[in-house]
């Protein structure tokens, strides 16, 4: 087995590894709310709320959640963008002894129906906007309890009203449903939730650091969403590898003073997730982000108060970067700007660095590893284009087709290994997603230097990742494939200066009539923005192996090719 040859240039106050703990999140939990209690803990639309004020919430929700009699470790839903609602139901539904499947709230009706099937969900708690999502299909679920909650409802009496009101009747960001209590299900209101919790008893449940705490889905080759099995021991472990590599940063601030990370990227991905959790550890206070895409509102809360911690996709630094009141921000207490989820492209890094005077540094890690993985060290001054290197208590290497573990500077598959890297998948078959001694394959073509850095080249599948979001070839042509004019297609990624990649798909017409925008409103019903087509292109026959294997390389080369001289 390959040397830790990266430990020996860990930054200074970084330990070599990580010792496994026999912690699940219930003691982490109540340590952090014991630790820093009348701390600021989330603050979201100018409201905050302290570490006990959460404590408590969690504590109402959790008991309300016991009420329901559900079997322990019963799987409950979250489909919420970043709202202050969030994070007290995470640790509610964990603390009740039940396990969280955290729901993209952009999903379409056939996404979610998927999740909540596959994962069995017994009940969810879901933002009013998307109740209309959830109706469409829930009579095609086990889900028995339906929470819905308002945007305003932990912005207190006043603002929460102003807030709900403007969302209802002047963005018009509320369809009508009509989920009502019924013979199958339950329909509650958030805020009756917590009046009934608060008048029950709580019991906290024996919890093993092997017990599932999170069932997150990731893209799948088969065109649906795979289950990724998360134990408690994986996330605290993750939660301890960053605040072991977070050292440098925290040295860097002074003890007086709370950090202040910026969540804007969404926490039902898992690079958001753990950030969150490690703020949690940490005491850190967490300014939540609604909506990234609102730049305007995003700057005006980035000058409401100082802020430490900035991690984000390459997309949401290029747009702040764009917008003309970029120049009023204050980065005078910035520590660390941290890229994960896709690739920061080295135009958008200079320019942060002649802007901010701070480096984006680049980490690397998978829904499998809980978002840790690799991260360049955060004493770096410059980006380099890497991915970095291992985080304590990480193993990795690079190997062939054959499994065999190759030299310093050879090109092969990315393998990783470690307590915070998931031990299976759910529901199928885990067979070829491991090397024989344990290794997660991550897929990812790589190399690693001689320091121990790790450069990532190409993906060994197709997936293509659009703003930090995976997307599988697969999904998007079954869905295309089921238009009646369409004969058949394929699909791949293209380069994309703004989201790293963007989707193209080549069709070959059933009839002749056949339009793009015929094909744009088909992909509207059952695919999330992300994962349509930016670029359509009817072809009269797609290449072809000597087998009938549809070639996508020769497709993809033709694309960027197509793409390049269009730019020229």
């Amino acid at each position: 087995m390959m040397k830790k040859i990266w430990i020996d240039h860990y930054p200074k106050g970084v330990v070599s590894d990580i010792s496994a703990t026999n912690q699940s999140l219930l003691e982490l939990f109540e340590c952090s709310f014991a630790k820093f209690s009348q701390q600021e803990f989330i603050t979201n639309m100018g409201v905050t709320y302290t570490y006990a004020q959460v404590d408590e919430t969690s504590k109402a929700i959790a008991a309300w959640i016991q009420g329901l009699n559900l079997e322990k470790g019963s799987v409950i839903a979250i489909m919420m963008p970043n709202v202050n609602q969030y994070l007290p139901i995470v640790i509610g539904v964990l603390r009740a002894g039940m396990v969280i499947t955290l729901v993209n709230p952009l999903y379409t009706a056939r996404e979610l129906r998927h999740q909540l099937n596959d994962s069995d969900c017994k009940a969810i708690f879901i933002l009013t906007p998307f109740c209309l999502t959830l109706e469409k299909i829930v009579h095609d679920t086990g889900v028995k309890t339906i929470i819905y909650s308002d945007i305003g409802d932990m912005l207190g009496t006043v603002k929460g009203k102003i807030v709900d009101l403007a969302a209802k009747y002047i963005k018009k960001a509320v369809p009508p449903h009509s989920l009502k209590s019924n013979a199958q299900y339950q329909v509650q209101s958030y805020k009756s939730v917590l009046k009934k919790g608060r008048n029950m008893s709580y019991t906290r449940p024996d919890a093993d650091t092997k017990d599932v705490a999170l069932l997150t889905y990731t893209g799948g080759t088969t065109g649906k969403a795979k289950g990724i099995i998360v134990s408690h021991h994986n996330i605290e472990i993750a939660t301890s590898q960053f605040e072991a590599w977070f050292q440098p940063v925290y040295a860097d601030v002074d003890d007086d003073k709370q950090m202040n990370t910026i969540v804007a990227l969404p926490l039902y991905h898992i690079f958001a997730f753990v950030v969150a959790m490690l703020g949690f550890r940490v005491g850190q206070h967490l300014t939540l982000i609604t909506n990234p895409r609102d730049i305007d509102g995003f700057i005006k809360t980035l000058n409401s108060r100082p802020f430490h911690l900035l991690p984000a996709v390459n997309t949401l630094y290029q747009a702040l970067m764009a917008h003309p009141q970029f120049k009023t921000i204050d980065f005078s207490e910035l520590k660390l700007s941290l890229a994960g989820g896709m690739a920061a492209t080295p135009e958008t890094a200079k320019k942060w660095l002649d802007s901010t005077g701070h480096p984006i540094l680049e980490g690397w890690g998978m829904s499998e590893t809980i978002g840790v993985g690799t991260a360049n060290p955060f004493t770096n001054k410059a980006f380099n284009g890497s991915i970095g290197m291992p985080l304590p208590g990480v193993d990795i290497n690079i190997r062939d087709e054959d499994e065999t573990v190759l030299e310093v500077g050879e090109v092969g598959e990315i393998c990783i290994k470690g307590d915070n890297v998931i031990a299976s998948y759910h529901n199928i078959d885990n067979t070829g997603f491991f090397t024989a001694d344990g290794y997660l394959k991550t897929g990812d073509i790589g190399s690693m230097d001689e320091k121990g850095y790790v450069k990532i080249y190409d993906r060994k599948k197709d997936m293509i990742i659009v703003s930090g979001f995976n997307v599988y070839p697969n999904e998007v042509e079954n869905v295309i494939e089921r238009h009646p004019k369409v004969a058949e297609c394929s699909v791949v990624g293209i380069d994309d200066e703004l989201q790293g990649q963007s989707v193209k798909v080549f069709i070959v017409k059933a009839d002749a009539s056949l339009t793009k925008d015929e094909i744009m409103q088909f992909c509207k019903e059952d695919l999330t923005g992300y994962k349509r087509p930016r670029q359509i292109e009817f072809i009269d026959e797609l290449p072809k192996s000597t087998v009938g294997k549809i070639l996508r390389h020769e497709l993809r080369k033709s694309a960027n090719k197509t793409k390049s001289a269009n730019k020229a």
